[in-house]
This record gives structure tokens, sequence and C-alpha cells, in this order.
């Protein structure tokens, strides 16, 4: 069957599939509204502006005039800096602790326990003005710019990574709380008097479209419209009189969050970035959510001023660099498909060439359920220097979309690969795909499920192929019928990911795992596949994937690392030697 004709097959299939199982699943709340919401600790004067810095929760206590830390794995709540001052919001970034320094009037960063100032707004003030400029909330961007709300003065002013001040808006009443949308195209400000919520278009980095309201809190004549977050999606939430407000991208109340005391900011946080924690006049707060919000930029701009203390997760020689070095270009956050407001998003890295080179789609792992994008980090600034365009993608997760959502978006972004060669430089025949644990199943099904239409989905494009040409397997079931995935599903002791994942057991649903299962869709046209595992992450899984692909004549090889467990892909040394067989094998089958 030539591929046209293929493409008009899946048209048909997707459209006979609505209102089937297999159209992907999602919540009808954002809101884990089966997990009551917590409260953790009363321990604060006033808490205010918190953030997540990739495995502790920080708070400013503003009035009290210290910095906290929450670790949800302790349970404790310990001083990280003692004088801080007041510190009205904080914001991790790029590696980078952000501080709103509210009484002294400038932006700093924690280095070393000790702050440093970035900008001073006191040269905002003009002679006519009788307030100084106090900085309340804070958001920043892909570059390490700032964006920076001024309450009593109306505006919202921009800090560049050099550390100049540009007036983004000017003409917002008493905007309080912000954030960037996941792609860092709009800010949304919020507006404590009136409870509206305002977004603005980003022209370029501190030149913002014309306001446009999205929503408003109707709930009486408290005021109280405060911090703000943004969950992965692109939901907005806000802080209000008694409850955390929940919008859709474009403004739809999606839920609300009620808190017994006054809210004043909020933020994503956990290992698996699902709880959302509330500061609030009562102390600390945290509500599990169905949807996760976004893990914090690694480490990898050359920020001014330069930090001169590492923390101790830096300094632990396992931990691989993700520093982006100079001779490789970094696009975050790149808009690969859309499903209706949902945009689903790519890191691209690639060398700074003119030159058409393979591409490589990088899947994070989780377990179906966890995990982003910015997981494999060190892993793709690896593989961009040895020649590659690399596009380390999202994907929906469990709780947001059921299967087959996440296969749907992984041969979505081979699509979009392919139709933008030129824009990225791409040689379009040249696509393969590197996974990790579930991230590993699924370019497993990559590789052998592209001539099933009930995995191709929606999302642009169609037209172009989704074949991919190379694989790479990192410790990733392929087998879902059969095998352990299998096993778990019909045991009923423990929670079940593809149980979860598939809205039912293999049992249940059958045909579902069926499409699901990578190992038995391997046939002729299935593309070569390198499986690598840890010595100590069963090397055995697979083995009747590699049997039937070497009996179709398919390269295949199994690489297994002394003393690797799952994950080892992300330490040192395990990630530089698997590194090294990749590119041997990438060299011999991307072609």
């Amino acid at each position: 069957m030539n591929y046209h004709l293929r493409v008009a097959v899946w048209m048909v299939a997707v459209q006979a599939l609505a209102g089937h199982s297999l159209v992907a699943q999602t919540p009808t709340s954002v809101v884990d509204h089966d997990t009551p919401l917590e409260h953790l600790s009363s321990d604060f004067v006033m808490a205010d502006g918190p953030c997540w810095d990739g495995w502790s929760l920080i708070i400013p206590d503003v009035k009290g005039e210290q910095i906290l830390r929450y670790n949800p794995k302790k349970k404790t709540l310990q001083t990280l800096v003692s004088d801080s001052g007041r510190i009205s919001a904080t914001f991790f970034n790029h590696g980078r602790l952000y501080l709103s320094d509210n009484g002294q009037g400038k932006l700093s960063f924690i280095d070393g326990g000790k702050k440093v100032s970035i900008a001073d707004f006191s040269q905002l003030k003009t002679e006519g003005e009788k307030r100084d400029y106090r900085p309340n909330d804070l958001v920043v961007d892909h570059r390490g710019g700032v964006y920076v709300t001024f309450t009593p003065q109306g505006k919202v002013i921009y800090v560049t990574p050099e550390g100049e001040l540009k007036v983004a808006v000017e003409s917002v009443p008493t905007p309080n709380g912000l954030i960037l949308s996941p792609d860092g195209k709009t800010l949304f400000v919020s507006s404590v008097a009136s409870k509206q919520i305002w977004s603005y278009e980003i022209r370029q980095a501190g030149q913002l479209s014309e306001a446009r309201q999205i929503a408003a809190m109707d709930d009486g004549p408290a005021r109280g419209a405060d911090g703000m977050a943004m969950d992965r999606a692109g939901n907005v939430y806000c802080a209000g009189p008694s409850a955390i407000w929940i919008w859709s991208p474009t403004g739809t109340l999606l839920d609300k969050v009620v808190c017994p005391t006054k809210p004043i900011n909020c933020t994503f946080g956990d290992p698996d970035m699902r709880s959302l924690y509330i500061t609030a006049a009562g102390g600390l707060y945290r509500q599990r959510m169905k949807i996760s919000g976004r893990s914090p930029s690694q480490a990898s701009l050359p920020l001014t001023p330069i930090a001169q203390t590492k923390t101790s997760r830096q300094q632990e020689s396992s931990t691989p660099s993700t520093t982006i070095p100079a001779d490789l270009i970094f696009q975050p956050d790149v808009v690969y498909a859309k499903y209706g407001e949902r945009k689903l998003l790519a890191d691209i890295i690639a060398p700074k060439t003119t030159q058409q080179l393979p591409a490589l789609i990088v899947v994070h792992g989780g377990g179906w359920h966890n995990g982003d994008k910015t997981k494999f980090q060190a892993l793709s600034i690896r593989l961009a220097k040895l020649g590659y365009v690399v596009a380390a993608i999202e994907y929906r997760l469990a709780d947001e979309a059921a299967f087959p959502a996440a296969i749907h978006d992984c041969f979505a972004a081979v699509r979009f690969l392919r139709n933008h060669s030129q824009r990225f430089h791409i040689d379009s025949e040249r696509i393969g795909a590197v996974g990790g644990s579930a991230g590993g199943h699924l370019v497993g099904l990559m590789a052998s499920g592209n001539g099933n239409p009930n995995l191709q989905g929606t999302a642009g494009n169609l037209e172009t192929s989704s074949k991919i040409q190379a694989a790479i397997v990192m410790a990733g079931p392929l087998e879902m019928l059969t095998g352990s995935v299998a096993e778990r599903s019909r045991s009923g002791k423990g929670f079940s990911n593809s149980n979860s994942w598939l809205r039912g057991t293999v049992d249940e649903k059958p045909a579902l795992y069926r499409d699901a299962d990578a190992y038995v869709q391997i046939d002729k046209n299935t593309c070569p596949i390198l499986f690598m595992t840890g010595e100590f992450d069963n090397p055995a899984r697979n083995q009747s994937s590699r049997d039937r692909l070497s009996k179709l004549g398919i390269a295949t090889d199994i690489m297994t690392y002394k003393d690797g467990k799952h994950g080892c892909w992300n330490r040192l040394p395990w990630l530089d030697e698997m590194v090294l067989d990749m590119a041997d094998f990438l060299r011999d089958n991307l072609k």
C-alpha cells in the first residue's frame, strides 16, 4: 500500500474511532478530589510566593524575614536563609533561586546562602513619584530575563539577563501575581483590586501586546487576586480571597481549590510535580492534582552575575552537566503539536550549522505517569555534540490523557520534524528515536507500530510520514499483552501503571493492550533497534523482541553496562559509555 493511501485509511480509521476506547480520554477535573487538601505547617509569620527547586519547596516568610525549605520526603521545614529581609516571592529556574526583594527594592538571587543583587529598582523612581519601587512577584523566562510586578505603580518591569530594566506594562491596575505560558509566548497578570486576569502576547523579550482580559473572579467584593501558577497543559492558577481559581489558557473556569484560610500564592512541586503547594494566611497547604506542573529548567545558561558557589547537587560527581555548550543552539519549548488549547512542546538542541543533519527524538521515562523533557537534557546535549538535531519532547501523561495519547504525540513529533526539516536543518530521511524506561516502550512502539492507524493521532501534518529509521530502547518493556506488564495488570496487587494508563486490565481491554504492545507489531517494516540496560536492570527483558527482529533480518543488539541500575543513562560514568555505543549504532543504522 503506498503511503498516501495509508494516510487516507488512517483518516477514516480515526473518524471511525470517535467515541471508541482508543480515543484518548482526558480527566473531568484537573484537581484530584479524592485526595483532601493537606495542612502542612503553620510555622510562618506570613508565607508568601513559593517555588520548587527540583527536590524541595522554597517558601519566603515575608514578615518573618527568613526563607524556609520544606523537604516533602522527610516532611521537615528548615531555615534556608535566616536574615533574608522582606522577600515577597521566589522563583527557581536555570539552576538559580531568584528573589523578589521587596524590602530592599531589588531583584536578587541566592549564592551560597547569601543574597546577590541582579537589579536595583530604585533607579526607576522619577522626581515626581512619591512611592518607592518595591517588587511584588516575579517570573523567569527562557533567556534568564525576569518579569516583575510593581503593584502601586501599576507596572510590570522586565529585567534582561544583563540586568537592564525595561517597562513591559505600565497601565495595568494593581498588578500582583504573574506567570508565563509553557511556551513562553504569553504573560498572565492578576489585578489584586479588580480580581481580573490579563494576558499579554510577548512580541519579543520585554515587549508585550495590548492587554486582553481572559477571566475575573466573581466571588463578591473581597479583594485578592494574588499569586499565580501554571501547569504543563497551560492552565492558569491564581490565588483568590478564599480559593485557588483554575482557568484554561483562554479563560474557561475549570475548577477551584477551596482553602480554609486566605490563599496568598501557589506553585507546583514534589518529584512528580503533581502537588499544588499553597501559601496562605494559615501557613502551607498541599493539594494533589491530576495534571502536573512544569519542572524548573536545569542549569544550562551562562547567567550574570556569575554564581560563586555550587549547590551540593551540582557538586555530585555522578551528575552530568546540563550546560549548553557554545557550539550548540538551544531552542526550548518549541510547539510541535496542538490539540485544541493544549500545546505539546519540545526542547531542540542542535549544532550551529546550516548543513542538513540526521535528527533524534528523545522520549523521557516515568512509568507513563511522571517525568518531563528536561530529565534527559544531559543525554540530549551529548547526542547533539555528535552531530544530531535533538528534539527532547514532552507528551501527555496518563493522568492527563489515556493511551494512545502519548504515542500519538510521539508520532506527531516525527511528522513535525520531517515537515519542518528546512527550518531545523534536518535530513528528513534520517530520523531516529531514543527513549528510557516508559519512554523506551514508546520508542519501541514508534519502531514497530508505524503501520497501525490507531497510533497515529490527528495532530497535524498527517500527509507526512511518521516512520523512524532507527530506535534505541533503554530498559523499556516492549511487551504489554505478555510479560511483566501483563502479570502486574492481572495480579491486583499494588498499583499497575498500565491499568491506569490504559484505563483497564489486560483482560478487560485486550485490543487496547495489543495496540500498546510493540513486540507483537514487529514485522519486516520495523526499523533497527538497539537495546541498552544496566547490569542490575533485567538484561533478559525484551529477549523475545530481539529474537523476532533477528529472525526477520533486522539489525538489533543489546548493550549491558556493568554495575548499572535503572536510569543509569542519566548518571556518570554510564552516560558517556552509552552515548559512545549509541554513536556506533546510529552511524551504521540511521542512514
